[in-house]
């Protein structure tokens, strides 16, 4: 299949690209500007887009059969202040929308149109109580939640997809897991100082992911046709943020007794620190029931994995498995 791929560069695309061309795919990749000479993997091909341009993402989309939308600024790269706020829904919803502008105007659309979200959508939630892709989002559980509103704005702007006949999914994505940055990177960098520990009071949710099965998942969703609506992108054993912090202590070998208060947090980033603050039991309900084999269905054994270092670690993950 000829994959188009917004937001390929990240931290997400960069790693999809790769694993789709090992499937046979032959990923596109949409670009702003003309990538740098080698910067393309083998088995690909980059598009220069401008999503002001209807006309100019139609032509990039051209002959694919399918198109995972990953684009939007990040939501940990700059303190939220209004007009960051407003980069971050704009950068999702302006993108969002010029794809499916493009798409109904082509002869011959993608037949699968994959768009980005997060379990944000769900809103923060009562420690322990779980949801899945037929739990609504109602005004009580999210009053006010600036992510809830953004993946509500963003799915609704891919809602348009269904009603041209394209298979849409929503990839309501959870914390993801991976090297070489992304959100292990910062929750590590305390521990690693010996000040690691839960963060305020540590009994909020935490729906976490490994890079792989997030690659695996978008991957399935591709091929697998009764894939459509919601889809969530998260593990099937969320644990809570006192349990991710005695996890990533076992695997670095570091306590993770010292705990950060919540209004530290807030003081120390703004209204960012409710990502920590606050969660989700999210779990991936579609995806088991569709017999996706996730290859990291705990946290042990991805941190295991993705922090080698940790080789008792990892002998009893593997042992556990």
């Amino acid at each position: 299949m000829r994959v188009a791929i917004t937001g390929a560069t990240g931290f997400i695309g960069s790693r999809l690209v790769p694993y789709l061309v090992a499937r046979g795919h032959a990923p596109v990749l949409l670009t702003r500007s003309k990538p740098a000479a080698g910067s393309v993997p083998s088995g690909a091909e980059a598009r220069v887009v401008d999503y002001g341009d209807v006309p100019s993402v139609a032509k990039a989309l051209e002959g694919c059969e399918g198109v995972v939308n990953l684009a939007g600024a990040g939501v940990f790269a700059k303190r939220w202040r209004k007009a960051y706020k407003r980069e971050i829904l704009a950068s999702r919803v302006l993108a969002t929308r010029a794809l499916v502008d493009a798409m109904e105007t082509l002869k011959t659309p993608p037949s699968v149109f994959l768009s980005g979200s997060a379990v944000g959508h769900y809103g923060p939630r009562t420690p322990g109580e779980a949801v899945d892709e037929s739990t609504a989002r109602t005004a009580e559980h999210a009053p006010g939640d600036f992510l809830a509103s953004v993946c509500f704005e963003w799915e609704r702007a891919a809602v348009p997809a269904e009603l041209l006949g394209l298979r849409t999914v929503f990839l309501r994505t959870g914390v993801v897991l991976g090297r070489g940055g992304g959100a292990l990177a910062k929750m590590a960098l305390p521990f690693k100082f010996f000040a690691g520990g839960p963060i305020a009071g540590g009994k909020q949710d935490v729906s976490w992911i490994h890079i792989d099965d997030v690659c695996g998942l978008i991957a399935f969703a591709l091929e697998h046709s009764e894939v459509r609506g919601a889809f969530n992108l998260t593990a099937p054993n969320p644990v809570t943020n006192k349990e991710l912090a005695q996890a990533l202590g076992r695997a670095l070998h570091r306590p993770s007794f010292l705990p950060t208060p919540g209004f530290g947090l807030r003081l120390a980033l703004g209204q960012v620190a409710s990502m920590l603050t606050t969660g989700q039991r999210v779990l991936p309900k579609r995806a088991l029931d569709l017999g996706y084999p996730f290859r990291f269905p705990t946290l042990d054994l991805a941190l295991a994995d993705l922090l080698p270092s940790s080789s008792t670690t990892a002998a009893a993950a593997a042992g556990a498995a």
